[in-house]
């Protein structure tokens, strides 16, 4: 402790810890199927947030959050083939009480999906009642430890550089029972971090470690995925920016400060500012997902569904997300350079036979290995056929697709018995 109180750690420690720490690790779905490691070189893309509202999908109007909602959202996302996996996207408004909230979300999570998932606790004391729950899920106790398919998103450093006392309590209470830790540190540039790129990379870099110097003491090489997600405010108004260049960069150097120290990486695309699934909404998904993307985050969080700088969620949002993150993943599989892949024997043919490739044996092969085809959700008609079947646009066509989805997939994950256990032992409030 310095003279002004300020708890220090020694750089000696700092580097101690950093090699000690975890760096790389099982992500655990229900499913095995589902199973990712977390850390090296992997990207992977996933949800986040806690969207108060929801974009209806039938009246396309921003209305209060749901427990229904977030089953919707979960069993939505389980069947979208590049969403690695679901942290809960929005709260349960009309779960007043803390506890329960929890313990509903945890719910909501166990029967809408078998992906991994991810949640948070209010507070340390609802830690165990929610592992219990999740090792009735999995068929007796001590059995979620075996695989643990639900991380804690936690936030136990308060920009600037506090610990925050009930975070760090949860954070022990999850280490007890081996839940992994995604630790985020969510500064605010020029409220509660630097308003310079540099000064704030600096400072959240500092406090995310001594998030990992808080986990690592009591527990060396414990999981735990290193969450710098540095945010922008509009100095002009104070308001919260989830789109635009400077975001977009702060996220990905955050990455890359994380890779570089070898730790398990997670940054924030997608959080676009746009209330619409529009133009605006497409740009700054598009430009954030590509960058921290190539940047080599191992877990790429908020990449899908949420709108309105974070406040709201659509159910058409996920569905052309989880598109764009088709084309991203196209985009980070690069250029593979062989004999067969430079195609000398093609252009050769090419140009001493027909004068196209068209047809070629070569072109057939690229077809179905270098080239990512969307689905009905984007449009590449010519404008007459385009106008001749509709003339919609993506949002209307994901309005209708999603609707399809929901009306057909209604999971419940649980076996009736264990649900109707669940349901005799916590006061569980979601109706299918």
């Amino acid at each position: 402790m310095n003279d002004d109180g300020r708890l220090c750690f020694p750089q000696s420690m700092v580097e101690e810890q950093i090699a000690g720490a975890c760096k790389s690790f099982t992500y655990y779905g229900r499913n095995p199927k589902h199973d990712f490691t977390v850390g090296g070189d992997s990207v992977y893309f996933g949800t986040g947030g806690a969207a108060v509202q929801t974009l209806d999908i039938d009246s396309g109007e921003y209305r209060p959050s749901t427990l229904n909602d977030l089953y919707d959202f979960t069993r939505l996302m389980d069947t979208l083939n590049n969403v690695s996996w679901f942290t809960r996207c929005c709260v349960a408004t009309d779960v007043p009480d803390n506890y329960d909230l929890d313990v509903n979300t945890a719910y909501t999570l166990l029967v809408g999906t078998e992906k991994p998932v991810g949640t948070s606790f209010t507070l340390a004391e609802h830690v165990d009642p929610i592992i219990d729950m999740f090792d009735m899920a999995l068929g007796g106790e001590g059995k979620f430890r075996e695989r643990p398919f639900c991380k804690a998103h936690i936030s136990p450093v308060i920009s600037p550089l506090r610990y925050g006392e009930d975070a760090v309590d949860v954070a022990l209470a999850c280490m007890r029972r081996g839940v992994p830790i995604n630790n985020i540190v969510a500064a605010q540039s020029g409220a509660t971090s630097p308003a310079t790129l540099a000064g704030m990379l600096s400072s959240t870099l500092a406090e995310t470690l001594a998030a990992l110097i808080m986990v690592n003491v009591f527990e060396p090489g414990y999981p735990m995925i290193f969450s710098n997600w540095p945010l922008v405010i509009d100095l002009r108004t104070g308001s919260f920016c989830g789109g635009g260049g400077e975001i977009t960069l702060l996220n990905a150097a955050s990455a890359q400060l994380s890779n570089y120290l070898g730790l398990p990486s997670g940054a924030a695309s997608s959080m676009s500012d746009a209330k619409a699934v529009d133009a605006q909404m497409g740009l700054e998904k598009a430009l954030s997902a590509v960058s921290v993307g190539l940047s080599g985050c191992n877990m790429v969080y908020e990449s899908a569904g949420m709108t309105a700088s974070l406040l709201g969620a659509s159910f058409e949002s996920f569905l052309i997300d989880d598109e764009m993150i088709s084309h991203v993943y196209r985009v980070l599989r690069g250029v593979e350079v062989t004999e067969e892949t430079l195609g000398f024997e093609a252009i050769r043919e090419a140009v001493s036979g027909e004068g196209h490739f068209l047809g070629g044996e070569h072109t057939l092969a690229a077809m179905q290995r270098d080239y990512f085809y969307p689905s009905d959700l984007s449009d590449r008609q010519e404008p007459r056929t385009w106008q001749e079947t509709g003339g919609q646009d993506m949002w209307q066509r994901a309005n209708l697709k999603a609707k399809q989805i929901l009306a057909e997939h209604r999971p419940n994950y649980l076996d009736p018995a264990t649900d109707a256990a669940i349901r005799a032992k916590y006061n569980i409030q979601l109706t299918f």
